[in-house]
């Protein structure tokens, strides 16, 4: 149950999992803000359920920075930031430093300024909580990924910095997920080889997610921390 009225904003919650966990907390009874780049239709779900929804283009400073503007607007305290908001984008010869600078952006330069220019609506919250949805891929790199990779694992190096500086005031926190869900167009050779991947063996949906949230908001002694939720893949 929720134990405060100030809202939890969810970036980049216009469909999969951040739809997923807004909706989820909105039927918990928690108020909800969410940020979209692009106006999908689970947006009039979250609409009619009571949230909040705030447009952000996180690519560019000055796109971060008008965000914050917007949402200072409609609140004046956060219960949590959850930074779900992400993008993957190849790396084609000849714009790979597009690519790198545009998912720097917005997993890194957005995360970061959000969290310098949000903490005073975090400290009106009597619990507060900042966390950042990762990717398992950090574990080990990615030949084929790189600048996503490389951009994540900046994010999860932004979950320590942010605990140490917001202690004990603050709980900061990751989330680090490998495969939850196969898009509509993924054929049975890619899902059957996915997987195999991981000593579980299965697709387990948004939900999974959602779970390790409300355990991290939920639990009083836990910063610092970046839950790997990845079906053990490790262990494989």
């Amino acid at each position: 149950m929720p134990s405060s009225t100030a809202p939890i904003l969810i970036t980049g919650a216009s469909q999969r999992v951040g739809l997923h966990c807004a909706e989820r907390l909105l039927a918990d009874g928690c108020p909800v803000i969410v940020s979209y780049r692009s106006d999908r239709p689970g947006l009039q779900r979250l609409r009619e359920q009571g949230a909040i929804t705030l447009f952000a283009d996180f690519s560019s400073e000055a796109g971060i920075l008008a965000f914050i503007d917007s949402l200072k607007q409609h609140t004046d305290s956060l219960r949590a930031i959850v930074h779900n908001a992400s993008a993957w984008l190849a790396e084609t010869p000849g714009d790979e430093s597009e690519a790198f600078t545009r998912m720097f952006s917005i997993h890194m330069l957005a995360p970061y300024l959000i969290n310098l220019q949000c903490a005073e609506l975090l400290h009106r919250s009597p619990q507060a909580d900042i966390v950042h949805i990762s990717d398992d891929v950090t574990r080990k790199g990615s030949s084929k990924h790189i600048a996503y990779c490389a951009s994540k694992a900046g994010l999860d190096s932004l979950t320590l910095s942010f605990a140490a500086k917001y202690a004990p005031r603050i709980k900061v926190n990751g989330i680090a997920p490998a495969l939850l869900m196969f898009n509509p167009d993924d054929d049975a050779a890619y899902r059957a080889k996915t997987l195999a991947k991981s000593a579980m063996g299965i697709e387990p949906g948004a939900e999974v997610i959602y779970q390790s949230l409300r355990y991290l908001l939920d639990n009083p002694y836990v910063t610092g921390t970046t839950l790997t939720v990845n079906g053990g893949r490790h262990i494989k």
